[in-house]
């Protein structure tokens, strides 16, 4: 009987007919949902070595939450996809504000000195500065002032049940259980954001799994009140994807005119050495650290020729494994600068670039792939790859590369 309920319920859903998800019937859903958690939920956490104890405890009082996003009740639609009309290429400026970046820095200077004997000791373990550590403590959650919304199995659950994306939280579901199975957290511990990311760090709980650390010895990995597991866990995870110790994150520089912006990207390093011999030199006038010369590095131009230049290390990139973006990495870089050395902002300012659509700028990719260039994901977003192969298309074509997308280009480029 256990076999054949799931099948008769996975059936009725499919033969229903198809509806909004305003006009679903949320008492029947409920009802669904417990009997999911039991036959279809409870056997995969079974065989993933769940005891029946922990499942109890911890599913009990779970409930569906319905104020999340991309929600797809049984029987409804999947919500249509939002047409590409978004202004996404405003200038990045608003990014870095300084009425955002200056209290976080002065708060992460502060805290740089009340935790240092801690920062030192993961350093000494994991080779991550703290500055950097602070920096994305900072980002995320305020240095755990931001509060967690969410209670995490709620959260979820819900989106293993009915959202867009339910393979994927499936097994964050499942590692959420393995967490209370641990006795690191409580149920009513297990507390993040609406996506499901927990504590201080904001880590999915698989990443939770991987990366947490008890750094504070008190025999439990806590990433919601511990700040020692908090930030040590945090640089284990940079050290995994690949943290190269000793080395800067990158430097803002100046590119003279004739070296081309199309030559940025993780895929087109250089030892630095070969940069400088271009004449790329730091816009603050320092030299550039001797240990680095032979060391790879890479151009960045968030912004084309409109905006701040950059010489990234790797490490760069490893920053971008927290959070898939070049000005989020800046965030991050520029935040822990300050921290670090008492810098400011940007000495290049952005310029006043952006305003198009994003349908706009996807058709701009579109053509560039038919001509052969490699953008990336044609999304309307002017990635890398994206930027790189607008300035190779403007240079073969008698322009000066200027690697960002502009409304002159809309026609231009056919």
């Amino acid at each position: 009987m256990n076999r054949i309920r799931p099948l008769l319920l996975a059936l009725a859903v499919a033969l229903a007919p198809t509806v909004s998800a305003g006009a679903v019937d949320k008492a029947a859903v409920e009802r669904q949902f417990r009997g999911w958690i039991e036959e279809e939920l409870w056997p995969e956490a079974k065989a993933n070595g769940i005891e029946r104890q922990t499942f109890e405890k911890a599913m009990a009082r779970v409930k569906l939450d319905w104020t999340l996003s991309e929600l797809v009740p049984p029987g409804s639609r999947p919500p249509k996809e939002v047409p590409q009309t978004q202004a996404e290429f405003s200038s990045p400026a608003p990014y870095f504000a300084e009425k955002r970046l200056q209290p976080l820095a002065a708060k992460g200077r502060a805290l740089a000195s009340t935790h240092a004997r801690t920062l030192r000791q993961i350093e000494k373990t994991y080779g991550v500065p703290g500055s950097i550590l602070l920096a994305i403590w900072g980002r995320e959650t305020g240095y755990g002032a931001a509060k967690l919304p969410s209670p995490a199995l709620d959260v979820l659950a819900t989106r293993a049940f009915m959202s867009t994306r339910k393979e994927l939280f499936r097994r964050e579901l499942i590692a959420a259980l393995h967490i209370v199975e641990s006795g690191d957290a409580t149920p009513d511990q297990l507390r993040g954001s609406s996506a499901g990311a927990l504590g201080q760090p904001q880590f999915m709980p698989t990443s939770y799994l991987k990366y947490a650390v008890d750094f504070d010895g008190d025999g439990h990995r806590n990433i919601w009140t511990s700040v020692p597991d908090s930030l040590a866990s945090m640089a284990r995870f940079l050290v995994d994807k690949g943290w190269q110790g000793g080395r800067a994150w990158g430097y803002e520089v100046s590119i003279p005119q004739g070296v081309s912006c199309a030559q940025e990207g993780p895929d087109r390093a250089k030892a630095l050495k070969d940069w400088e011999a271009m004449g790329i030199t730091r816009i603050s006038g320092k030299a550039f650290p001797a240990g680095e010369a032979g060391k790879e590095a890479m151009m960045l131009v968030p912004a084309g020729t409109h905006g701040p230049e950059f010489i990234v290390s790797p490490n760069f990139y490893v920053i971008k494994e927290y959070n898939n973006s070049d000005l989020y990495a800046l965030f991050i870089g520029n935040l822990a600068d300050r921290i670090a050395y008492g810098s400011g902002a940007f000495q290049a300012p952005f310029g006043n670039v952006g305003g198009m659509l994003r349908s706009d700028v996807k058709a701009m990719q579109d053509r560039l792939v038919k001509r052969g260039y490699d953008v990336g994901k044609a999304d309307g977003l002017a990635g890398y790859k994206t930027r790189r192969s607008i300035g190779e298309w403007q240079e073969k074509n008698g322009m000066a590369p200027t690697c960002f997308p502009e409304p002159a280009l809309k026609k231009a480029i056919r």
